[in-house]
């Protein structure tokens, strides 16, 4: 099928789809069309006709707090709603100049802050499963509907703290949370500086690997991107193993409250990988069970500080009227109207933690507790963590990767979402966060009940595979590997 043939498809999953509110802004359906055959007729067209996995002429869809200067960037916000770049993010021109088109902007969390995308100026996002409305995870769940459905060829998502991956779960789509630093954040809207990260979302893994060796380079743009010499240390592509691996298993992430059908297509993983000769490693990660309350506050106090700028004064919206009373500050009522109340929250909680009453006891522990999180992954990993400035040897008795559960649970009901409170919300990311808080890459691929011997067109759960800072390759190699067994459970 030609590319245009590729393209007009997914137009038309758009319109179909709309109902699911996967995308806040769609670009022009004619000028889409247009840049499509214009790369098809060009020679790189012609080479991405031989390579299925180039993204010249495909249609891409991204985040809308990732700045695009031909479409509007709101990060979901009404205090961002009619907020138009001047600029493309680094990672929208990289992909722009390998011939990809952008199909529109995606719905999620406002300024990336929920699990499940209820939190959207522009109406929640959902997944249609079997009939039934589901939750399609957050903040990333636009761009997950969207690939999930048909609506593009793959996504960019932002991963703070399992926003790429959760959805990835949710929607039995691919979901590619890169190590921090390899990708440029510059034009990305921050939540969380230090944990902030440009993931990919796609059906396979040829897709996200053909992304993420697009956008994978050096930015002096960006601050936090990773310099050359640093990338020098890195595990090279090739050594990406072929030997059978060391598979770790996190004994801690086994909890009481993990849902049959995770569970059962977690065993069921790893019995797969067992039979093609790699072997089983219980581990523990014992700071795991305090990763998410320091991830609760670490994030929300770098959300405050991030959001300070969106007053209605430098940026964002005006609320029209006087301001209060004499005494209140210039922008409260812009703030007080422009922010959802989960941003409120975290803008609250944040400010809290970094008062000079609290900062010792909540923030300074929680980088605490960052930092215990980081040394229990370098304890279980063969590989040293490239970013110590004296590495150790490796450890013949350490773990390749691990491989987990994405989330406890299978993507929620739509209904009962609506009504849960949000410290339940925040317990969904208790599998995802560790490897923010250590900047790990992790993708989540889908597991569907079928192939595990459950009932047959259940719902999808997420399997996660982590590896050491910079082994993004070998993830990726297993994950594919993983991803290619169609073998019911004996």
């Amino acid at each position: 099928m030609s590319l245009l043939s590729h393209a007009d498809r997914q137009l038309a999953n758009i319109a179909k789809h709309a109902h699911l509110n996967a995308f806040i802004t769609v670009a022009d359906r004619e000028l889409v069309l247009a840049r499509v055959a214009a790369a098809e007729s060009s020679s790189v067209g012609s080479h991405a006709k031989k390579h299925p996995d180039s993204p010249c002429g495909r249609l891409i869809a991204i985040k809308d707090n990732i700045c695009t200067a031909q479409l509007p960037t709101t990060a979901a916000s009404g205090l961002l709603q009619h907020f138009q770049s001047p600029y493309d993010a680094t990672v929208v021109r990289r992909l722009r100049e390998a011939g990809a088109i952008t199909i529109g902007k995606t719905n999620l969390d406002e300024f990336g802050m929920g699990s499940h995308n209820m939190h959207s100026a522009f109406r929640a996002a959902k997944v249609e499963l079997h009939g039934e409305e589901r939750s399609p995870g957050g903040s990333s769940g636009g761009s997950a509907v969207a690939v999930a459905t048909g609506q593009c060829w793959a996504a960019l998502g932002t991963d703070t703290g399992g926003s790429v991956r959760l959805p990835a779960a949710y929607t039995g789509t691919v979901g590619f949370k890169p190590s921090y630093g390899l990708i440029s954040r510059w034009g990305v809207i921050a939540y969380a500086n230090s944990l902030d990260t440009v993931g990919i979302l796609g059906t396979d893994i040829e897709t996200i690997e053909a992304i993420f060796d697009t956008l994978n380079f050096h930015d002096p743009q960006d601050p936090t991107s990773l310099t050359p010499s640093t990338r020098s240390r890195l595990p090279a592509a090739s050594q990406a193993r072929d030997k059978p691996l060391r598979i770790g298993v996190p004994v801690d992430y086994n909890i009481s409250t993990l849902e049959p059908t995770v569970r059962e297509a977690w065993l069921c993983s790893l019995q797969l990988m067992q039979s093609r000769g790699h072997t089983l490693h219980a581990v523990r990660l014992a700071a795991t069970q305090h990763a998410l309350s320091a991830y609760y506050v670490l994030a929300p106090a770098e959300a405050s500080s991030n959001l300070a700028k969106y007053d209605g004064v430098r940026y964002g919206s005006r609320v029209k009227g006087e301001d209060g009373t004499p005494d209140s500050v210039l922008y409260a009522q812009t703030r007080g109207a422009g922010f959802g109340p989960e941003a409120q929250r975290r803008v609250l909680l944040g400010s809290f933690s970094l008062s000079a009453q609290a900062i010792d006891n909540y923030f300074t522990q929680a980088q605490k507790v960052r930092r215990l999180v980081q040394q229990d992954f370098d304890k279980v990993f063969a590989t040293p963590n490239p970013l110590l400035a004296h590495p150790t040897d490796a450890d013949e008795d350490g773990v390749d990767v691990l491989l987990c559960p994405t989330a406890p649970t299978t993507a929620p009901e739509f209904s009962k979402v609506k009504h849960q409170r949000p410290l339940h919300a925040y317990m969904n990311d208790i599998f995802t966060v560790p490897a923010s808080l250590a900047g790990l890459p992790a993708i989540s691929i889908p597991i569907q009940g079928n192939r595990i011997g459950g009932t047959k067109g259940s719902a999808p759960a997420g399997m996660q595979i982590i590896g050491q800072y910079g082994d993004d390759k070998a993830v990726l190699k297993v994950a594919r590997e993983l991803s290619t067994f169609d073998t019911p459970r004996p």
